[in-house]
């Protein structure tokens, strides 16, 4: 299950969407994410589906590669669904016990596992089709008017970059510890939900370790590498608009105004 987390990780390809300017990519994201919670009907999700459908076609990175990584949330999305369903008011449909399921929980709940799954399919295409240097420099440029109210713009992009550089690393190590468990009698797979959780505790002593372990490597890298912030620093590939980059905003604008309008105005 560790190896199909695919957040964090980046696809090797050819296509339109590795091509673009990173900063368009960090903002389709964020206008993808607004419109997953502007939309409150049908029309708007089927609207949302079809844009990151577009997306996930143009990327050219294998839908299934992108289906592995939502193993790591089908917890998340049953204790979401669940709480909604039982903790929502509203006309009951069915009654057993003290619980209730209500059909604004049913609607509430389904929205929310729609909500889910789109979010990390689209969070993930943004770093599947994006690498951590150029996350970091389209970061970096789009936080850049904080620099007047003295926000360390670049360190802050800088440890968003490494954190998500971190993420299958630290996963490639936790992989390796349950592999030398399991080869020393540890069981990871059998019991109840709380037993599972249980086994994983012993997990996390040694991987705390590794990453401290990796963490102060990296400082004495960078420490040998005179690394002293983003002052004064120059790039060797600057970020620079092309005409491809200026027709996905726009693309974007009428994405955004069209998911305001049919999820918004059109009735269910």
């Amino acid at each position: 299950m560790l190896r199909d987390i695919t957040l964090g990780q980046y696809y090797q390809t050819e296509s339109v969407l590795h091509k673009m300017d990173c900063r368009v990519k960090l903002v389709g994201t964020l206008a993808f994410i607004i419109s997953l919670f502007v939309v409150n009907n049908v029309w708007g999700y089927l609207l949302a589906a079809a844009f990151l459908a577009l997306c996930i076609f143009l990327s050219k990175v294998p839908f299934r590669f992108m289906v592995k990584g939502m193993k790591s949330i089908v917890f998340l999305m049953l204790f979401a669904v669940v709480f909604n369903l039982f903790l929502t008011p509203g006309t009951p449909v069915i009654s057993f016990w003290k619980l209730r399921i209500t059909d604004a929980g049913i609607r509430m709940a389904a929205q929310m596992a729609v909500r889910l799954v789109m979010l990390i399919i689209g969070s993930s295409l943004m770093t599947l089709t994006t690498t951590p240097n150029h996350l970091t420099d389209g970061m970096e440029s789009l936080l850049k008017p904080l620099k007047k109210i003295k926000v360390p713009v670049h360190e802050v992009a800088m440890m968003m970059s490494i954190a998500l550089r971190f993420i299958p690393i630290l996963l490639e190590e936790t992989d390796k510890i349950m592999k030398a468990q399991i080869a020393r009698g540890a069981d990871f797979e059998s019991g109840n939900v709380i037993q599972k959780a249980k086994a994983m505790v012993p997990l996390l002593v040694p991987l705390f370790i590794a990453a401290f372990r990796r963490a102060n490597d990296l400082a004495m890298a960078m420490e040998a590498r005179c690394y002293r912030g983003g002052e004064g620093r120059t790039k060797m590939k600057p970020l620079i608009y092309q005409k491809n980059d200026y027709a996905a905003y726009g693309v974007l604008v009428v994405y955004l105004a069209a998911a305001i309008v049919v999820g918004r105005i059109l009735p269910l």
